[in-house]
């Protein structure tokens, strides 16, 4: 079967974290797949069994076709297709029908096929899984039977895309924390301080001011959607003591603080940066549409926040223009205080419980995950490996920005991290990122003040649980 190969425009967003048309929706069903379906409703001895039959059906030379999507930059997608041609060529019974997104039209599309009950057999989810749990089907059944190997990736790394009672969602596809990329020539051509081990966000602040004063560039690009978790989660994380506050609590049921005003001080220097035109207006932000037009690439900003997987796309863009970029840890609320920087999953794959193939889709991302050649080829753009062996292999062999991405987080991993923390968002989060980066906009406009879009922003996530 012919693939069906999905180009989309890239719309305002990064990631992370971060991004029409859709190939076709009809799989081959063989009637052993039907059977394994039936029998998996009727009682657990006879799941057994038929996971057993399905699994020789798997390995047969029956055809199969998988639908499988994502989101990412341009170069993701040509290691991800590259990926898939290899898994193609190991097993010429699957063929792999590709879609991939921007991040905004992939969530845009997962929703309509939630609703129609198609979703991909295999299928990417960040920390916003929780809206999409009913769509996953999990992992346990094939990791007890051997389908999946989980035998080089840690407990730790397995917990990042577990859910609370122990069911295994998917396995994740790098671990992965964010960071501040930024041109250390362009901060020193302006005076500008250098970003140190323990900044501030007011050092940010008036390093990206100095350089806009001097060099007429955004002292800092665009955080997009991205503003929230450094705005929000971060440096709400970021005050007290070690995991006192966060922005949601650790259930997710309610808020983590109870001071609307301690997010005043963020909101307020993001405006005044929009003002000072050292962060980019709304309509600025809107040019950027993947990391790899990022104004820090174009060379019209000094700086950005990363997911640090994204670190290496960017270094080697700048390095084909004579620019080494570097990577800083996150700003503090105080010099001295919590990092509010996390190790956690930078996505999963996901099987799908629309998939008329579910074995198949677990098998393929089992390999996806463990298998050195097929990770040699992803070269880690997704996060860091889990897979220990893949993580060995591909630090022999990692470039300058690799190394970078591999330092950084192993430093992040030192970190003094709260007992308990939680990196997954509630369902209606993304409604109240929408309108926090409003009110962002109506302060730099003078229309409301930053203890007003406080207040409005505590309200809106308050608002999820009522």
């Amino acid at each position: 079967m012919k693939k069906k190969l999905v180009s989309i425009m890239m719309a305002a967003t990064m990631i992370a974290g971060s991004l029409v048309g859709c190939g076709s929706q009809t799989d081959s069903t063989t009637a052993n797949d039907s059977q394994t379906k039936d029998a998996a409703e009727t009682s657990a001895k006879e799941e057994t069994a038929a996971t057993e039959d399905k699994a020789e059906d798997t390995s047969s030379d029956e055809p199969i076709t998988l639908r499988m999507a994502w989101w990412g930059s341009q170069d993701r997608h040509d290691k991800t297709i590259a990926a898939i041609e290899l898994y193609e060529s190991l097993n010429p019974n699957v063929t792999i029908e590709y879609e991939y997104y921007s991040f905004d039209d992939y969530f845009t599309k997962l929703k309509t096929l939630v609703a129609s009950d198609e979703v991909w057999d295999v299928f990417q989810l960040g920390g916003n899984f929780p809206m999409y749990i009913d769509k996953i089907y999990p992992l346990d059944e094939f990791i007890e039977s051997g389908v999946v190997d989980v035998s080089k990736i840690s407990e730790a790394n397995l917990k990042t895309t577990r859910e609370t009672d122990g069911t295994q969602l998917g396995l994740t596809n790098g671990i992965n924390t964010y960071g501040i990329a930024y041109d250390p020539a362009l901060f020193e051509e302006a005076g500008a301080t250098l970003p140190t081990d323990d900044w501030t966000w007011e050092d940010y602040q008036k390093a990206a001011d100095t350089i806009t004063e001097k060099l007429g560039i955004f002292g800092s690009s665009t955080f997009l959607s991205s503003d929230f978790t450094a705005g929000c989660s971060t440096y709400i994380g970021q005050q007290g003591d070690l995991g006192q506050y966060s922005f949601f609590n650790l259930d997710l049921t309610g808020m983590g603080f109870d001071d609307p005003q301690m997010l005043a001080p963020f909101i307020q220097m993001r405006a005044d940066m929009i003002k000072k035109g050292s962060y980019p207006d709304a309509g600025a932000s809107a040019e950027v549409t993947n990391i790899e037009n990022d104004f820090l690439v174009t060379g019209e900003a000094a700086m950005v926040w990363v997911a640090v997987n994204q670190f290496p796309t960017i270094y080697n863009a700048c390095a084909e223009q004579g620019r080494e970029l570097a990577l800083a840890p996150l700003p503090k609320a105080v010099a001295g205080g919590n990092s509010g920087t996390l190790i956690q999953s930078s996505q999963m794959l996901c099987v799908s419980q629309d998939s008329e193939h579910k074995e198949a889709a677990a098998a393929f991302i089992s390999w996806f995950e463990n298998d050195v050649d097929c990770n040699n080829i992803l070269q880690a753009e997704r996060g860091i490996p889990a897979n220990e062996d893949v993580r060995e292999a591909l630090s022999s062999s990692a470039t300058k920005g690799q190394q970078i991405m591999y330092d950084y987080v192993d430093s992040v991993s030192k970190n003094p991290t709260p007992k308990e923390y939680n990196v997954l968002s509630p369902e209606g989060q993304d409604q109240v990122q929408d309108n926090y980066l409003n009110y962002i906009q109506q302060v730099a406009s003078g229309e409301i003040t930053a203890q007003e879009a406080a207040e409005k922003t505590y309200a809106d996530a308050q608002a999820i649980f009522k």
